[in-house]
């Protein structure tokens, strides 16, 4: 079975679309319609119904993604593994960062990365966390740095590299600025600005809360951090924002409570082979913070 074809495949597959996978691995619209011909012949059955301008799976072509899916990981690794045994730093990376992570923290390792290891390609993806957790936990991914999950599949290995500590934040002229001890209960009273419920820095900060037997409310959500920075400073509510967002348009509150600690790392899969590249860009970015002890070794 031609890897090409499967490749098509689980393009137009994740797309809906035969352009669009065309577009995504730069081949004609007919070159894509060709391997998936090919690919049905080989297997016997149809893997898509293509009504109108929709596109969609059969009942055969959700059976046989994920193990297409499957197969590529697999000759990738077995790829990774045979050029590690020359030594050398070369091939493509593929990495995903979290905004926040290659705004503030990873500019200098990263410069330092390439300027040391030149021949390696950086495929180079900017996502939530969230999202690069997804693709590490497919296989679409190689590596990446994100704000940890609190509750990592078994599949996932995590390795802490940095800590941000969350500060409870207000604008100047909000009814807290002014206070000089609060619990978090006071805070309960004043609509909060918070990243999205599904998101990891969310999960951290409900959990502060419910454990406290607290119930926030949360008046608008985004996940964009520096957006937040700003409905915070023109007085829409109060929020947590780590050390580097912290402007002077804002007043930090002396909250009487247990900070959050919002986890930065890296996460790769545990079956997964790592290239050479992999391995010395973790070296980096641990010699970034030798004090911050493993969430699990990698």
């Amino acid at each position: 079975m031609d890897t090409s074809a499967l490749q098509a495949f689980i393009s137009v597959a994740r797309l809906a679309s035969f352009s669009k996978a065309a577009d995504q691995l730069y081949l004609t619209q007919s070159a894509i319609s060709k391997r998936i011909a090919l690919l049905e012949q080989q297997l016997d059955c149809r893997l898509f119904d293509r009504i109108g301008r929709t596109v969609s799976l059969t009942e055969a072509g959700q059976t046989l993604l994920p193990r297409a899916m499957q197969v590529l990981v697999e000759l990738d690794d077995a790829r990774r593994a045979l050029d590690n045994l020359s030594g050398n730093v070369t091939g493509t990376l593929s990495l995903a960062t979290s905004h926040h992570i290659s705004l503030h923290r990873l500019p200098p390792l990263l410069q330092q990365f390439t300027k040391t290891y030149p021949e390696v390609k950086l495929d180079l993806h900017f996502a939530e966390s969230e999202v690069a957790y997804e693709g590490v936990l497919k296989g679409e991914l190689e590596l990446a740095l994100i704000t940890l999950s609190p509750d990592p599949d078994s599949n996932i290995h995590s390795e802490l590299i940095w800590e941000d500590q969350l500060n409870y934040v207000v604008s100047p002229t909000h009814p807290l600025s002014q206070a000089t001890e609060l619990q978090l209960a006071e805070l309960t009273a004043y609509p909060a600005i918070l990243p999205s419920s599904n998101t990891f820095t969310r999960q951290l900060v409900e959990a502060l809360f419910a454990e406290h037997k607290l119930k926030l409310d949360v008046s608008m959500s985004t996940n964009y951090l520096d957006t937040i920075r700003m409905m915070v400073s023109i007085g829409l509510g109060w929020s947590l924002l780590p050390e580097s967002l912290i402007t002077p348009d804002l007043r930090v509150l002396p909250v009487h409570a247990t900070p959050v600690m919002r986890p930065l790392g890296a996460i790769v899969h545990r079956n997964r082979t790592l290239s050479n590249a992999a391995n010395k860009l973790l070296e980096i970015l641990r010699s970034d913070n030798r004090q911050v002890q493993p969430i699990s070794q990698l």
